[in-house]
């Protein structure tokens, strides 16, 4: 997932500085972005009101959309470097390319997980004969320090490990639920569950205390921790929670996100998460000069993306805003 934005903001983030220890209702309103192609996102991480949740940075959350005539996503080639893009679909279908020569389908509930690590490109697109509807998220993971410079990887995980309870189902993309354990490689300590909620479910999650948490609400509606939520939403719950209370209104999907609080001050700026603005200045150039780092996407049927101008104030880490 890119970042189309022309004039994207540098954004600084990292640090406990905003992190509650307590827990906490804040709800964050999504900005409206348009991705490519037919495709139109709410973007609700980064946020004026918040930055991370643990090493979660970015989070779009796009569709339902009725695509049955429309080229749905068309995102072209770009780079990423210092972090981890999280593919997850509740209906339609994703074709990923990347500079390492994966070239495969996402499907929903299966997971792409792609490590930028020093430095990738990819491409995601509706492929032809693509469904009616498209839905899902598209999200980020920061890379610690000692873990952003390794090699990239992309992993496809078709099958997942599954919670069950009264009229609940959760899927585990990233981290421990409840003993269930994803195959999915992660590098701080995190978790990504995928939730389906029968009509009139009511069940209390276990969740770890020293982990800060949201949950980003994809269909129906549902009560988190008795706050009312309508899907697009996001609700910030901070941390000191063992267990979270959910009830449904109808079927209905969340996606719960938490990690413990990402200790290290970074730079996000396009699709590039590092520690300088020097490093940030560099990728752009390796990225316009069309060198080896970020490898070349095969297959895909147009241009790379070209990265915007970079901004005239400095690029450096403040820590994390609230």
């Amino acid at each position: 997932m890119s970042d189309l934005d022309q004039r994207p903001a540098v954004r600084e983030c990292g640090g406990r500085a905003g992190v509650s220890a307590k827990p906490v209702h804040e709800l964050l309103e999504p900005r409206a972005v348009p991705l490519g192609g037919s495709t139109k996102v709410r973007r609700l991480l980064p946020n004026l009101g918040r930055r991370m949740v643990g090493a979660w940075c970015f989070v779009d959350h796009y569709g339902p959309d009725d695509i049955v005539d429309l080229p749905g996503m068309q995102v072209p080639p770009h780079p990423h470097i210092g972090l981890q893009t999280v593919s997850w679909l509740h209906a339609g279908e994703v074709l990923h390319r990347d500079s390492l020569g994966s070239e495969l389908t996402i499907r929903p509930r299966q997971l792409g997980l792609m490590t930028s690590g020093r430095g990738i490109s990819h491409s995601e697109q509706s492929p032809a004969g693509h469904g009616p509807v498209l839905h899902g998220a598209q999200l980020w993971v920061a890379l610690p320090d000692t873990r952003r410079d390794i090699a990239p990887a992309f992993e496809h995980h078709a099958d997942l490990p599954v919670i069950t309870a009264d009229r609940l189902r959760g899927t585990v993309l990233l981290g421990e639920v409840d003993g269930a354990v994803s195959p999915g490689t992660a590098h701080t300590p995190i978790v990504g569950l995928d939730l389906t909620l029968g009509d009139g479910a009511e069940v209390r999650l276990p969740v770890e205390p020293d982990f800060e948490y949201a949950v980003l609400t994809m269909s129906g509606s549902t009560e988190v921790d008795g706050v009312r939520l309508d899907p697009g939403s996001m609700l910030y719950l901070g941390c000191g929670r063992s267990e979270l209370p959910l009830r449904a209104y109808g079927d209905s999907g969340l996606m719960l996100l938490g990690g413990e609080p990402f200790e290290e001050k970074i730079v996000m700026w396009w699709n590039f998460i590092a520690r300088t603005g020097d490093e940030i200045t560099r990728a752009r150039a390796d990225w316009m000069s069309s060198g080896d780092r970020f490898g070349v996407v095969r297959g895909y049927d147009g241009d790379p993306l070209a990265a915007p101008s970079l901004p005239d104030t400095p690029l450096k880490p403040r820590g994390r805003t609230r």
